[in-house]
This record gives C-alpha cells, structure tokens and sequence, in this order.
C-alpha cells in the first residue's frame, strides 16, 4: 500500500551572473523524508529558541563601546522603522590562517575591502546595497578622499558618519569581519555552492575552478570574492570580465546570497549549531546589536527565500579628482537607487 506523499519547493542555486536557475521539477518525499525535514525543523526552532544558546552565541561576538561609535542612528524600540546595518569586511592579513595559499599579499594594517547597507524589509525582502569603496567622499574633518579612507583616519565611527553623510542613508548598527572570518564562516557550513558557466580565474587572487557546479571551501570563497583580476574561458580564449571593483561587488553580493541560501537550507539545519557560535566569534559588532534584535531578525531572515533578496550596487561612474586620485562619484540613477532603499522598495533596474 502506497503512502501519502507531498511535495516541497526546491531552493534556486546562484548562478555567476547573479540569476537564479529556472525552479527544477518538484520531488516527492514520503513518510521517512518528512520525519527527516520535521526533524531538521525542530533543530532550527531549538537554535533559535533557546535563550542559553543565544546568549552563548552573543557573549562570543568583539564589541564596539557606544563612546566609540556615536554616530550610529539609534530607533526607539518598537518604532517599526526598517534597521539598516553597515556590514564592512576588512583586508586585514594577520588573521589569515597558516595552511592558506599565499596569494593574499603582505600588507600592513586594516583596510575596508566590502561596505554593505543591508536591512529586513518585513516579510518581504533582504535588501543590499553595496558602496563602491573609491566613492568620492568629503570626510569630517579630513577633506576629499576615497570613502574607504574613513576607516583608516578615524575608524569605524568615522565610516559611518561619512557614509551617512554622503548617501543620506542612517546606519543604525555595525558589523566588521575579516577575511579569514569569511572563510571560517564558510567553512562552518560545509562550504557554499555557486554555479560557474565557465571556467574562471584570478592569478592574483590565487582562484581557479572549472565550469560547472562547485561548493567552494572558506579560502576558495575568500578568493573569488576579493578577485579584481577575474577571467573567464570562454572559446578557447582567457577573458577578463573586466568592471573592476564594481564587478567584485557583484561577486561579493553572489557570495552572500549564496551563504543565506545554504544557510536556509534544510540540509544545512545540523550545521546550525556550529554555524552561530562561529559567526559571533568572526564578527565584530556595536553594543547596540543585541540578543533580542538578533534573535528576531534572524528568524525573520529565516522565512524569506533566495529570491527575496534584493541585491544592488550604488550606480556609479569614474572620475579623475583635482588630487590626481581616481574616484568614482555618484550619477543620475543614484538618487532613485538610494530613495528606493531608504523606502524599502524594489531597486530601479534599466
């Protein structure tokens, strides 16, 4: 006697290009693959559930002192209004681990290699909005510059005010990683899939992988996002898919949307326990980033799909600064880019 069976969606892989795979045909599960899912269901509810747990997870997170970072925007809680968080990563190499392939050069010091908006837009949509690190930028106190400057003048207090300034965007919280945080992270989930079309490298960079389907470990994903130098081989020739920074934020943005698909994942819901202490213990965060604001946002995030994730660069174009510095600054499309994050709605597209 046949047993009742039904049907679950599968989760869309990421293609290089930032498109999702067309939805694959449904499967079919029987008793024993929904005791599996229930199962995995329950996991996930005890991780985020469990009071001892969470509080675990935050004691493990580097905190910013509210004296050394004022100028984040604070909500009054409960106000509904959408919570933007600054997600920056840094390059700092003194962090990278020892088995890692030297192809990370041998700078001194932390630079901002990622600047990340990203909110919640409630029940809808995971927002993302990348600013390009050499935007033209009037620094408090410190003239012209590149925005990323911020962070090397006065630290994360000074990014954020300069960003908020230039963009009109308020950052109300602030996350920091590195590069080997990233990679840990990564690791943390067995890896992250992503789909390559064609065969690709960056010889600085130290990435190369073959078309088609790969789950990269945490120095494999490190590498492809940080690549400035990214080539496709596409009929028998090595192609730059040139773009330069704006193009690596692309590639950071496919990464992440790549990790939250893993992370939802129900075949991923066992690494749940391993993947939240870690995450904490990578991140550096302000004080104001608390238990119960993750907790929420967390389990929002959480019955959101891929697709519900809105991912955009600021546009942008190059520019030469009286100072000789190259720039890029800001162009017509920006304004509608900005208001559209700022009011939680869908990014204008050409």
């Amino acid at each position: 006697m046949s047993s009742t069976t039904e049907t679950f969606p599968e989760i869309p892989r990421v293609q290089v290009d930032g498109s999702m795979d067309p939805q694959p045909p449904r499967r079919r599960w029987g008793r024993g693959q929904k005791f599996v899912l229930a199962l995995l269901g329950l996991t996930v509810l005890a991780v985020f559930g469990g009071y001892g747990f969470l509080a675990y997870t935050e004691s493990k997170i580097d905190r910013i002192e509210a004296s050394e970072l004022t100028s984040l925007n604070t909500l009054t809680a409960g106000s509904g209004d959408i919570v933007n968080v600054l997600v920056v990563g840094v390059d700092d190499r003194s962090t990278l681990p020892s088995d890692w392939e030297d192809t990370f050069g041998d700078f001194a010091g932390r630079r901002t290699d990622v600047m990340i908006v990203a909110h919640l837009v409630p029940g809808e949509a995971i927002q993302m909005l990348s600013i390009p690190r050499d935007l033209k930028a009037s620094i408090p106190g410190h003239g012209t510059n590149r925005v990323n400057a911020a962070y090397v003048l006065g630290g994360p207090d000074l990014l954020v005010q300069t960003i908020q300034s230039e963009t009109g965007i308020p950052i109300n919280h602030y996350v920091e990683i590195d590069f080997a945080g990233v990679g840990a992270i990564v690791d943390s989930l067995g890896g992250v899939t992503l789909d390559f079309a064609y065969p690709g490298r960056d010889n600085k960079s130290g990435f190369a992988i073959d078309a088609g389907q790969h789950t990269l470990n945490g120095e494999q994903a490190v590498a492809y996002a940080r690549s400035r130098h990214y080539q496709i081989l596409k009929n028998g020739e090595w192609t730059s898919t040139s773009g330069g920074d704006i193009s690596r934020t692309g590639r950071q943005q496919e990464l992440l949307i790549a990790m939250f698909s893993q992370v939802t994942s129900p075949s991923s819901a066992f690494n749940l326990p391993s993947f939240l202490p870690t995450f904490a213990d990578q991140i550096t965060a302000d004080e104001g980033l608390s238990l119960a604001m993750m907790a929420s946002l967390g389990k929002d995030a959480l019955t959101l799909k891929t697709k519900s994730i809105d991912a955009f660069t600021l546009p942008v174009k190059n520019s030469k600064g009286s100072d000789g510095r190259a720039y890029v600054v800001p162009v017509d499309a920006t304004r509608g880019v900005i208001d559209a994050f700022l009011n939680g709605e869908p990014f204008p597209r050409p």
